[in-house]
């Protein structure tokens, strides 16, 4: 969607009302109402090995008016393509008699406007879990192998006090209690993770010379594979070492104050040596810091290649000016 229609949601979520002008006239209308949206993602498919923000396109302030996030990812799984299949077929042959409800419409309606009549009231002990809870979420974001899709900042407290208090309502309480609180961490919790995703293959496109049938059955599965988690860390490392270099601009023999590849690997394995035993475990580390240096020129355009190449000269490196670092 567009800029001017992307952020169409913030002054609705941030205050609440909304401006229309029609004819000369300019009027503010209250717009106290639930936003449910739905988006695709870029290109029709969600890429796992990047976040909710950057699948969907929407601004940081716009995905913080929301409470909740949940990703739909369609995979193909034979049981569940034949229940869907299956119950989309009945409705079309048989309509509303494939439906079957537990409630009539007219049910929904009266509970629904029962539950909104209840002004819960947060109790002594349900405050202090929310503090304590809050407090979790920051500690999870602040730790480098976070799982968190956006930052976690005080809208995701105000946001679990909405979910407390709409749990509260729900069950028709008069006060939002512990439990109340606990399920409403779970559903934000759940919400704010990002998708699993699968290892990174740090040889996607490896240049190999045509083999015979025995030498190929030798080395079949022979592929360098780490976590994603493994591979953010690692990159981001990378990246803030660059950046931080940058900005001493104390080097004056490099190119513009850019790193050499050999200097930061050589960086990172110093940064890590601790982890390290012996010689082969070196060696293995320096390899998969070369191909995810390699993974981040090539496939993420993260990182950009200046010079070198002659007679074995390690290139030169910058991070690209538009990148951000998570």
């Amino acid at each position: 969607s567009s800029g001017i229609n992307a952020e169409w949601p913030l002054r609705p979520g941030e205050q609440q009302t909304i401006s229309i002008t029609k004819a000369g006239v300019k009027a503010v209308l209250n717009a106290r109402t639930s936003i449910l949206a739905a988006a695709n993602p870029i290109g029709g498919r969600y890429d796992r090995s990047k976040s909710l923000q950057q699948n969907i396109q929407l601004s940081a302030p716009i995905m913080s008016r929301f409470d909740l996030f949940f990703v739909l990812v369609d995979e193909c799984n034979e049981v569940t393509d034949y229940a869907i299949a299956r119950r989309i077929v009945d409705l079309h042959t048989r309509q509303q008699e494939s439906v079957e409800r537990e409630y009539t419409m007219e049910e929904i309606r009266r509970y629904i406007a029962f539950a909104k009549k209840f002004k819960p009231r947060i109790t002594k002990e349900s405050q202090e879990f929310m503090v304590e809870e809050y407090k979790k979420l920051r500690q999870r974001d602040a730790n480098a192998m976070s799982k968190a899709s956006w930052r976690i900042t005080v809208r995701q407290l105000e946001s679990l006090i909405r979910l407390s208090e709409a749990m509260a309502k729900m069950v028709c309480e008069d006060e939002v209690l512990v439990g109340h609180v606990k399920e409403a961490f779970r559903l934000l919790s759940k919400s704010i993770i990002r998708v699993e995703t699968p290892d990174i293959n740090l040889e996607d496109e490896p240049e190999v010379p045509e083999q015979t049938d025995d030498a190929m059955d030798g080395e079949e599965g022979e592929q360098l594979r780490i976590t994603f988690e493994d591979y953010r860390k690692i990159s981001n490392m990378l990246i803030q070492r660059m950046r931080d270099f940058e900005d001493q601009e104390k080097n004056k023999d490099s190119e513009e104050g850019a790193l050499k590849k050999k200097e930061l690997v050589d960086w990172y394995i110093s940064q890590v040596e601790e982890e390290i035993e012996g010689e082969q475990e070196m060696i293995a580390r320096m390899n998969v810091t070369e191909k995810v240096i390699e993974r981040l020129v090539k496939v993420d355009n993260v990182l950009l290649e200046i010079g070198g190449g002659e007679k074995g000269e390690s290139p030169y490196l910058v991070v690209h000016p538009n990148y951000i670092v998570d």
